[in-house]
């Protein structure tokens, strides 16, 4: 198997990039595919010992983060986002990963993959970190604008990420709202209550914000518009969180003592809140296995969502997808315990 990644994509491209298809490599002898000038691509294979695992597939153009995403990758087919989508499209590369522009990769994969069948829009899953694990969140910017058929299909996808990828066996799933009532929340959200309780997932009933980081379920499903707040808030929290942790570790001697002895928690927890130690998050819809990475994403991160590309394929993720929307509401794959 062999994964696609974006070599020219994200704020640390092609270096951290390389570096982290590199140790992916190293790591597991998974094979991947760096996409983008051959040329630069060399020069920083040339600074890492030999790897028989990577190769390079020459794209002369990349997308910028500020140019508007359909339009350059239709204009722009030589472009490392768009050459990865082909590389899938072909069978050459089993999934694909990239730290670029978010919606150029989206875009790609829709033009080169289409959808999976029963599918209208494809969502953006965020892994969070919780209190009680992770929690997968969807979608976090995709579809800014939903129905309530939507929501359940985001549903459906998140549940099936989450068994087959993370290894839950019977996903919860939650509606974020602003109330745990079913009467609570606007015209969306009170369409889409019932057909979440009648269809067949393990529906746990509507959550709050607060809930989504306490890991009370598994999946939180929302429009695009809300994940992204949440998925971005949680990350802004935790950034100043750890700042003001260490601000107040250094107030005096006694609490720099506290800090060494307190060091090994401090180094877990920064850890557990670190992006870059789930990858990316996948883009569920679409007909074919796509990791959208974070811009600021260092090797870590591309090492992770390799990883997470790998293990999207060998559980037939998209397949699965595919079967579960086939099945009339009320016939999921899934059993509802509360």
């Amino acid at each position: 198997m062999k994964i696609a990644l974006d070599a020219m994509g994200g704020d640390y491209a092609p270096r951290e990039i390389v570096r982290g298809a590199w140790e992916a490599c190293r790591e597991t002898g998974q094979k991947v595919i760096l996409v983008g000038n051959q040329d630069i691509l060399r020069q920083e294979l040339e600074l890492l010992e030999p790897c028989a695992g990577l190769e390079i597939v020459h794209a002369p153009e990349f997308i910028a983060m500020e140019e508007a995403p359909a339009t350059a990758v239709r204009r722009k087919r030589n472009a490392s986002v768009v050459i990865a989508a082909e590389l899938v499209r072909s069978g050459d590369a089993a999934a694909m990963v990239s730290a670029g522009s978010t919606g150029a990769t989206m875009a790609a994969a829709l033009l080169r993959w289409g959808r999976i069948p029963g599918i209208d829009r494809p969502a953006i899953a965020g892994v969070l970190p919780t209190e009680r694990g992770v929690t997968i969140l969807l979608d976090v910017g995709a579809n800014v604008d939903c129905k309530p058929k939507h929501l359940l299909q985001f549903a459906v996808m998140g549940s099936l990420y989450a068994r087959n990828v993370l290894g839950v066996e019977n996903p919860r799933v939650g509606l974020v709202n602003v109330g745990e009532e079913s009467t609570k929340g606007n015209e969306l959200t009170q369409e889409t209550y019932p057909l979440l309780r009648e269809s067949g997932l393990n529906f746990y009933g509507n959550i709050e914000g607060r809930d989504v980081f306490q890991g009370t379920v598994d999946v939180a499903v929302c429009d695009g518009f809300v994940g992204n707040v949440v998925l971005k808030t949680g990350e802004g929290l935790a950034t100043v969180l750890m700042k003001m942790i260490k601000n107040e570790l250094q107030q005096s001697g006694l609490s720099k003592i506290g800090a060494v002895l307190a060091l090994p928690a401090l180094k877990n927890l920064k850890k557990r809140l670190d992006y870059s130690e789930y990858g990316g998050a996948p883009l569920l819809g679409v007909n074919g296995v796509a990791i959208v990475c974070h811009g600021s994403s260092r090797a870590l991160a591309i090492k992770n969502a390799i990883n997470r590309a790998r293990e999207s394929v060998e559980t037939g993720l998209v397949g699965s997808i595919g079967a579960s929307l086939n099945n009339p509401v009320g016939e999921v794959e899934f059993v509802n315990e509360m």
